[in-house]
């Protein structure tokens, strides 16, 4: 199976992006250690040379990184029809030990890949690299994050067999089962509902204020973090029954297939969205006291601000628009 080559692309792109950003790791590691601006030193020329070739080079891989999460879960949706009892890709995911830490790291790598984007951006408009040490950091920080999805993506693929029995995500996804699915299923629906309302109020009305105001940066990227995972939880615990019009399937991975009109890409796209450049915005914080940054960042923060509050409402909108016009009634 691991001949698939959905499956082989995936674990290509995987090799490739781990290796540049263990590249890139190394070089980082040097500048976080030795950069001094002042210094005419050929040990600093050199660095200052190496930082451009390697932030291109992050570039490409972490945004590939961030594209590896759809195709991840496409893939795995696209597989269910080898294992028995899989509907989708919860199945799969579940075929073994991996498939669903894998997808975890990738979810946590991606907001963090789309932050150091925004941090690399924002650095690129200095004429001092005012950022070039903070970034380089958050790269060492992230390394280890990669590399071992890359590793996990290895062992998932690499044990599956086909025909195997996997549960389906009726059961993976119950009340009567164990494990954080089962336990936001769990969750009442209107106290969820409301607080899925309220954290969509919060990020809103935090994001209104710094727009206005130029201040509460760091409140936003929480309020926006916060309502990130609220919102996936409110996924499984009651918007997906909507969409299913059923009031027991609370399957997160079906609505991503054609019979529901593919409407989960959107959603996880807007999401995803909203999520990083939400981050972006705590992100910069530090760099509005860099002097050839101060104004510039201020301006790109604000940008940043408004196209969350924009993803979010396009969010609030599709799920909206669901659960005015399904069939199911409570």
């Amino acid at each position: 199976m691991i001949q698939h080559p959905a499956i082989l692309s995936l674990l290509v792109s995987s090799v490739i992006i781990s290796l540049m950003i263990l590249y890139a790791g190394w070089h980082g590691l040097r500048i976080v250690r030795s950069w001094d601006l002042a210094s005419g030193s050929e040990k600093q020329l050199r660095l200052e040379r190496t930082t451009y070739l390697i932030s291109t080079i992050l570039g490409y891989s972490l945004f590939f990184q961030i594209l590896s999460l759809f195709l991840y879960i496409f893939t795995a949706d696209y597989l269910h029809g080898q294992f028995v009892g899989a509907m989708c890709a919860a199945g799969s995911l579940n075929a073994n030990g991996f498939g669903y830490p894998v997808l975890i790291l990738k979810i946590v790598t991606c907001l963090f890949a789309g932050a150091w984007l925004i941090i690399n951006h924002a650095d690129g408009k200095g004429y001092d690299y005012p950022l070039i040490r903070y970034k380089y950091a958050l790269l060492l920080a992230l390394v280890p994050f990669v590399v071992t999805e890359t590793v996990l993506q290895f062992f998932y693929f690499g044990k599956l067999k086909a025909n195997i029995i996997t549960s389906c995500c009726g059961s993976l996804f119950s009340a009567n089962t164990s494990g954080i699915g089962s336990d936001i299923v769990a969750l009442p629906r209107v106290p969820m509902e409301i607080a899925f309302v309220a954290a969509l109020v919060l990020t809103c009305l935090c994001g209104i204020f710094f727009l206005s105001k130029g201040k509460g940066g760091y409140l936003f990227a929480g309020a926006s973090t916060l309502t990130f995972v609220i919102a996936i939880a409110s996924l499984i615990s009651f918007i997906s029954l909507y969409i299913y019009a059923l009031p027991t399937h609370h399957c997160p991975f079906c609505i991503l297939q054609k019979e529901y009109g593919y409407v989960g890409y959107p959603l996880y796209a807007t999401l995803l969205g909203a999520g990083i450049c939400g981050l972006g915005v705590g992100a910069l914080m530090p760099a509005r006291k860099r002097q050839s940054l101060a104004r510039t960042v201020m301006l790109f923060q604000r940008k940043l601000a408004a196209i969350a509050l924009v993803l979010y409402l396009l969010f609030s909108l599709i799920v909206a628009y669901q659960m005015t016009f399904s069939a199911l009634e409570f």
